[in-house]
This record gives structure tokens, sequence and C-alpha cells, in this order.
């Protein structure tokens, strides 16, 4: 028992170490708070010493059965959301049959929606990349629509992991979310717009871009104040839109056009954590008209959230494995 005790020390010891010396590496202007989200990366490895000692305690009957299964069980589902959950990558295939105009439906269209990459602390690191690179190239999609949120105090090598996504073979196509806009975190737009320049990706912020078959906006951040749509009652309506907006509340902004709308947004992570009413009520802090993940019909548009591929917060997902969502327009 005494060595899991000195092995608990050492992994403290060493998550704090640890903790201390990347936050020394990050873009980030408040550097104890990056430090303490470090240490939420690094302690979970304490899990492990944690359950060994459990484990003797109930072998050597200095605890109960029962207590021993509430405590391991408690354990081994934390190690599950920290260390196996984050790691996976599903690909979540979607029929959209509500769009395209009835001409145009001879050719389908297929495009992936990604969001919330959050490289940085927790998340986007080169594995997951290019796991999420050759994924989305297996797919043979017509384009990707990345909706925000690349970042979460990220290093100063950005622009270097962002080469990753020359590799994609479609067009790519983006807008930034909070955390790209400092809304909070470090000033990091100039270097990541470098970054997405240098590896190819269309900032459409702003801009709308004409399609054979739709045209595709891009929507700067809400809570950036940047959700700016005064352009689209003045745009032509022979073609219906495709709306890329990371915060999905911005379809509340939405203008009534003539034409179908679909707006792809990301942002709440479907909560990142699934437990019961807890999430719904921290969900109402990202979303205030409660948007969680998938479809959802409002008065001026069809509206799809993604749950993403990144962490915030606390480096845990549970039952909301990282996302590529593909969608087929029919």
């Amino acid at each position: 028992m005494t060595y899991l005790y000195w092995s608990l020390l050492l992994v403290l010891c060493w998550a704090i170490v640890q903790s201390w010396r990347h936050q020394a590496k990050t873009l980030t202007v408040q550097p104890f708070k990056s430090f303490v989200h470090l240490l939420e990366w690094y302690l979970p490895y304490l899990f492990f010493p944690l359950l060994a000692i459990v484990l003797y305690a109930v072998y050597s009957y200095q605890l109960s059965v029962i207590v021993g299964v509430i405590l391991g069980l408690f354990l081994v589902l934390c190690i599950y959301a920290r260390f196996i959950e984050p790691k996976t990558l599903r690909v979540k295939y979607h029929r959209y049959d509500g769009l395209l105009n009835a001409q145009d439906k001879s050719k389908s269209i297929k495009m992936v929606v990604l969001s919330d990459l959050h490289i940085g602390l927790f998340s986007g690191h080169r594995k997951q990349l290019e796991n999420i690179v050759q994924r989305i190239n297996e797919i043979e999609v017509d384009m990707v629509l990345v909706i925000g949120d690349w970042t979460y105090e990220p290093y100063a090598t950005l622009a270097d992991e962002l080469q990753i996504f020359k590799k994609i073979q479609a067009p790519i196509y983006s807008v930034l979310g909070n955390h790209d806009e400092q809304c909070p975190g470090p000033p990091v737009r100039e270097l990541l717009q470098h970054g997405l320049t240098q590896a190819n990706v269309i900032d459409v912020e702003g801009c709308i871009i004409e399609h054979e078959q739709f045209y595709l906006v891009g929507v700067g951040d809400l809570w950036a104040g940047k959700a700016d749509m005064y352009l689209l009652p003045q745009c032509p309506d022979d073609k219906p839109y495709i709306i890329m907006a990371h915060n999905p509340d911005t379809v509340d902004l939405m203008p009534k056009l003539n034409s179908k709308v679909l707006m792809v947004s990301g942002h709440t992570h479907g909560g990142q954590v699934a437990l019961p009413w807890i999430t719904n009520f921290y969900l109402r802090q990202s979303s205030i008209l409660g948007h969680r993940e998938g479809w959802y019909q409002h008065e001026q548009a069809q509206l799809f959230v993604s749950v993403g591929t990144g962490m915030v917060g606390i480096p845990f997902r549970f039952l909301t494995p990282p996302t590529i969502d593909v969608i087929e327009l029919i």
C-alpha cells in the first residue's frame, strides 16, 4: 500500500511540473488560468493509482465491497471520459432533402461539417488532426465546412500544425468562432488567419460564394459581435443558401429570405459531457435558445448543430464522442 501512495505523490508532482512547463508554451494572456486548465489535463492520471488503491483496499478488507464498487465504477467512468472517448472519432452521416431546388437534384452534394477543433490545451494534437484528415479523405466529399473555434489557447507553432489540412482532397471553407476571436482567449486571430491561408483554407466570413446549386455564406461569430447579415436580403433568390455560423443562436438574427436556407453551426459540443439535468443547465450558458446537437427547424432556416471534435473547460467527453458530420444534400 505504501508503494501505491508513493506512486500517487509522484504522479501529482509530475502533473504539476508538466502543467507549468506547457503553459509557458501557450499563447495565453492568463498564465495561471492556463496552468489550472493544464492541471485538469494531467491530474486525471491520478485515477490509475487511485483505482489501484481502491482495489487493494477492498482486497485487504479495509474497504467494503459496495463502497469499493461505487468508487471503482466512478474512477473507471472518469478514465473512459478522459482517456478513451476523446480519442475516438466517429463519422456520422445525414441526408437532407429540404434544400436543393427540384431542377438541381440530378446531382447530390456531399459536404463535411467540422467544428470546434480547439487546437491547443486539450485537443487538436497532431495524431487527432491526422486522423481527421484521413477520415475525411476516405469519404470523398465535395467540400469541407469548418464552423469555427479552431483554437483553444494554442501554442506558437499553430501555423505549422494547420498545414496538415493541405492534405484534404476537397475545398475547405471556414469561419471563426468565439475562441478564435478572443471571446474568451488570447489574441490569436492574426496567427490563425496566416496559418489557414498557408493551408489553403478559404475564409468566407462576410462573403457570399456562388456554387452551381446554392450560395455559400459565411457569418462572423455572435459572441464577438460580428454576426452581421445585412447583405442577405439584397442577394439573389434563384438558389438556396448554406450559411456557416459558429454559434447556432445566430439563427435568431436570420432575415426572411425568399430562398430556402440551411445554417450549419457548432459551438455547443453537444454538452461535451452528457449528464442528466446538469448538461442541459450548462448548455443554457452556450445556447440561450437551447440548441444541443442535430437538426432544428426555425422560422427562417433549417439549422444543423455539430458536436465537433475538441474540448474546452474540462478535458472530458462522455457520450458525445468527437464527430465528423457528413451531410448529403439530395
